[in-house]
């Protein structure tokens, strides 16, 4: 696991063997950080990062200078890793252990950028359900962006608020933002209210 850019670029990270995880690529995390960079500035942004399991996306983000960044996973050895990079690399990362939508539930913090990367075999309902939960929560701020990562076996195009998508081999990164979608859903009812008429 590698650091692309930031402070550390090109700092590896050795996470231990068995953790019940699936990286992002170096491939995919560089191209979703060029996405990002066209939109942000990272210095001081605040981070949520879902089912965050080795830190590498939080990591990214924090040798950038984003902070404060909270990665939440299930998996206690997940936790206990990303706690010990932050310790060592002096990232101000804060390292959960719950289970997501609990977190989701609980959360009364809202995010300039939320991450996501629910393992690949959760159902459709599931990945709808995490877009549903951050923005009627009203997690993400309004200059904000929600990225989930997914396969191309997931559809979340019809979601409210999703804006792009970026395919990278066999994953897909999907894009949310504030003010996506609203303008489509609006053309529709006043369509329908014309219809009636």
């Amino acid at each position: 696991m590698r650091i692309i850019s930031g402070k550390y670029k090109g700092r590896r990270i050795f996470p231990p063997k068995g953790l019940p995880v699936r990286p992002t690529t170096d491939m995919s995390k560089e191209a979703l950080f060029n996405v990002l960079n066209n939109h942000f500035s990272f210095e001081g942004l605040k981070i949520l990062d879902l089912f965050s399991g080795t830190g590498n996306i939080s990591f990214e983000f924090a040798s950038r200078g984003s902070t404060p960044i909270t990665s939440v996973d299930a998996d206690f050895g997940c936790v206990k890793f990303i706690k010990q990079v932050a310790t060592e690399y002096d990232f101000n990362i804060a390292a959960t252990k719950s289970d997501v939508f609990t977190y989701l539930e609980r959360c009364k913090t809202s995010y300039d950028i939320i991450f996501a990367d629910p393992p690949y075999a959760l159902d459709q309902n599931t990945f709808e359900k995490i877009v549903s939960l951050i923005f009627e929560k009203e997690l993400l701020n309004e200059e904000g962006m929600m990225v989930i990562e997914h396969s191309k076996y997931t559809k979340l195009d019809h979601m409210i608020h999703f804006s792009f998508k970026k395919s990278y081999g066999g994953s897909i990164f999907s894009f949310f933002e504030i003010g996506s979608g609203e303008e489509d859903s609006e053309n529709e009812s006043d369509q329908n209210d014309s219809d009636e008429e």
